[in-house]
């Protein structure tokens, strides 16, 4: 009776184990297929979304990221079945813990929203050069998560789409044109209206200033120790920096060599001494010190003498 017990038991474990294995065997099974289709569906979205001129560029990589999440969570479902869970279990079992996992990450929902949002209203580009707070760089990518940006001078920065969404954007590359601003400062002996249009026909001989609006030049300010003057076009966005560098270095060597001179800050004081002031500044006379009375020995040994002779004769008299 006791082997009988025994030998059932252990064909019930082999009958269990040999289920199991199965059925791990197949999850494992699902998991490697499931996992090289998401990645090959998204490559695939990649790569029919590249050339496709009807849709933005900023849509493109998270189009392929929604497409291999999506499959992953399909495989998920299915390792779950094989294993016997119930579908309405796993809604369930999903449903509480989507609630649980977005009160404990409110921070990461935050993200997916603002970067839904900038998806949507499209405040920013893959490569527009945009500045949102203490953040600026030319955009690379805008995942659901965080947005990818490179600075000019090539540091990678990926910041949370939140902390993008909630700053004032500013984006430098969205308008075709941008004004141009040249200052240059020139000495007050220096004729003001020369130089003026001096600056404008400077700015006017770029040709990559645009004629309309026409360029201008005028007096920005009085400044210390300059006559601060501002010489102002409009270029294309494209030609921004290198058409502001080669006029500022053009107005100071050709200002110069049409005999203006450019002040360095400096600042001239006058000091004007009133009776009072120059009365307290000069020192008040010392008086002549004097001079330690001084004996000679000679002389003390006398009035010694002249002392003694004296108590004598007191004392001869009494």
């Amino acid at each position: 009776m006791m082997e009988t017990d025994v030998s059932t038991i252990a064909q019930m474990l082999k009958e269990f184990a040999l289920g199991f294995g199965l059925d791990l065997l197949g999850a494992i099974l699902i998991l490697i297929v499931g996992y090289w289709i998401a990645g090959r569906a998204a490559a695939l979205v990649r790569h029919s979304l590249k050339n496709a001129k009807f849709v933005d560029a900023t849509l493109k990589p998270l189009a392929a990221s929604i497409v291999r999440y999506a499959i992953l969570v399909f495989v998920i479902i299915a390792v779950l079945s094989n294993f016997g869970v119930e579908t309405t279990s796993i809604i369930a079992v999903l449903g509480a813990a989507g609630l649980a996992i977005g009160l404990a990450l409110q921070g990461t929902l935050s993200n997916i929203a603002a970067g839904v949002m900038i998806l949507i209203l499209r405040p920013l580009k893959i490569d527009e050069f945009v500045e949102a707070g203490s953040i600026s760089g030319t955009v690379v990518e805008i995942t659901l998560f965080t947005t990818l940006l490179k600075t000019p001078d090539g540091v990678f920065i990926s910041a949370p789409n939140s902390q993008i969404w909630n700053s004032a954007i500013k984006n430098y590359s969205r308008n075709p044109t941008r004004r141009l601003d040249i200052k240059v400062g020139i000495s007050y002996s220096d004729d003001v209206d020369a130089a003026l249009d001096f600056l404008k026909n400077l700015v006017e001989s770029d040709p990559r200033v645009l004629k309309d609006p026409a360029p201008m030049s005028f007096v920005a300010t009085l400044g210390e120790s300059s006559v601060d003057l501002t010489a102002r076009g409009w270029v294309a966005t494209s030609e921004f920096w290198p058409t502001f560098w080669e006029l500022s270095r053009r107005s100071k060597t050709e200002l110069e060599a049409a005999g203006f001179s450019i002040p360095f800050p400096q600042r001239d004081l006058h000091i004007i001494e009133s009776p009072e002031t120059a009365t307290a500044a000069k020192p008040a006379a010392k008086p002549a010190a004097k001079k330690p009375a001084t004996r000679s020995r000679a002389t003390t040994a006398k009035t010694a003498t002249k002392t003694t002779a004296a108590k004598k004769a007191t004392a001869a008299k009494s």
